[in-house]
């Protein structure tokens, strides 16, 4: 059985009329609510869909515990990831970035230690997210830079090398800050 492709989709695409691809995308965004937050994310209002977004990660890392709401990290990575597909935005990325972080920070001050995958999943995100906050041009990094910068110090006394890990990547992408 021959293997279905992206080629032949486009191929396929590429011939339907803009009615066509209209209706196609309507179907889509009916068929899930992941296309329907992409496409929110890519084409609607910006800001609305970074508040959903950070909703997500909110909930995901900083449940309700008295509601008995459980820790979802591979979901909140995912709201990241997902979100930063659908917007070309480097701004957007930093600030839902460091939000994810800030949210997880939070979670484990109020609550304790949680384990090393809940930490590994902070640490690849700080290092992603001074990646990106790097990235931007001068005069925009700073507010990421503050934000990230309380995370560490925030972060001091945190078990399983956590904040050690965080003021190696804080201090690495940003040696003037020390």
């Amino acid at each position: 059985m021959p293997k279905q492709t992206w080629s032949a989709v486009k191929s396929a695409a590429s011939k339907l009329s803009q009615k066509e691809l209209l209706g196609l995308i309507g179907e889509l965004y009916r068929l899930s609510s992941q296309n329907k937050a992409f496409l929110h994310a890519r084409f609607a209002d910006q800001s609305i869909a970074m508040d959903e977004f950070k909703t997500i990660v909110s909930e995901c890392l900083n449940p309700d515990v008295s509601r008995d709401r459980p820790l979802q990290v591979a979901k909140a990575k995912k709201a990241v990831a997902d979100f930063c597909k659908a917007v070309a935005d480097p701004i957007t990325h930093a600030d839902l970035m460091v939000f994810f972080l800030e949210q997880g920070n939070a979670f484990t001050l109020e609550y304790g230690d949680i384990d090393a995958g809940f930490y590994s999943a902070l640490v690849a995100m700080a290092r992603h997210a001074a990646e990106v906050i790097c990235s931007l041009p001068i005069g925009l990094q700073e507010p990421f830079m503050e934000r990230l910068g309380e995370v560490v110090r925030s972060s001091s006394g945190i078990g399983w090398g956590y904040h050690d890990d965080l003021a190696d990547i804080y201090a690495a992408a940003f040696p003037d800050r020390r």
